[in-house]
């Protein structure tokens, strides 16, 4: 029960600020409608989970914010990077994000735009995509540890929900080339038009990137 919890919970998460349905809860988590309906109603009963009224669509509750607070103390690492993210914006004129490794996801913490007038909107604050997807996800699994890389790769097919450059030969491929190169590319793989970079020695805690 608690890991379908914590899955319904990442699943509202990913689909900040605007909210997500319970369909396309469905749909990430894998688990059935009336379940996560009913996992819905359970989290929002206790403040985790908030429903908007007019578009049905769930957010994050009051609750999770108190106790997000709470816990920064100990875990925020935003207010030393953000003038770094910034700097590289302002530097290239692109988006910059700051991606951290969250088990097998990459989580966006911070966003700054550039000067330059077409923005991507592809990585915001909160957003979610398994290791491989995203320059993020894709220069911090080929640095990983190569059993643990193996066993990620053996897991699980990306290909289904972000194309067949995500298949496991295909990511096989790229990570190979990331690792010669010393920095992960995305080339429009996942909104076409809008490109991600990130180079290995900015990953270490965190990945630091311009897309």
């Amino acid at each position: 029960m608690v890991g379908r919890l914590a899955a319904v919970m990442r699943a509202v998460s990913s689909g900040m600020p605007k909210g997500i349905s319970a369909i396309e809860a469905s749909r990430i988590t894998g688990l059935p409608r009336p379940t996560v309906h009913r996992l819905l109603g359970a989290l929002a009963a206790e403040g985790f989970c908030d429903q908007d009224h007019r578009s049905g669509r769930w957010m994050l509750g009051p609750e999770v914010y108190l106790m997000g607070a709470v816990a920064a103390e100990r875990y925020d690492i935003t207010s030393i990077a953000r003038e770094h993210v910034a700097g590289l914006a302002a530097a290239t004129g692109e988006s910059a994000f700051l991606s951290v490794r969250r088990g097998d996801e990459t989580v966006c913490l911070l966003r700054e735009d550039g000067a330059f007038l077409i923005r991507s909107f592809v990585l915001y604050e909160g957003v979610r995509f398994p290791l491989g997807v995203a320059s993020a996800g894709l220069v911090m699994l080929s640095f990983m540890d190569q059993s643990a890389m193996e066993r990620y790769l053996g897991s699980r097919d990306l290909s289904a929900e972000y194309g067949e450059a995500h298949a496991p030969e295909s990511l096989r491929q790229r990570i190979s080339q990331t690792r010669s190169d010393g920095w992960a590319l995305n080339p429009g793989l996942i909104v076409e038009g809008s490109w991600g970079w990130v180079r290995r020695s900015s990953i270490r805690p965190t990945s630091l990137h311009g897309l």
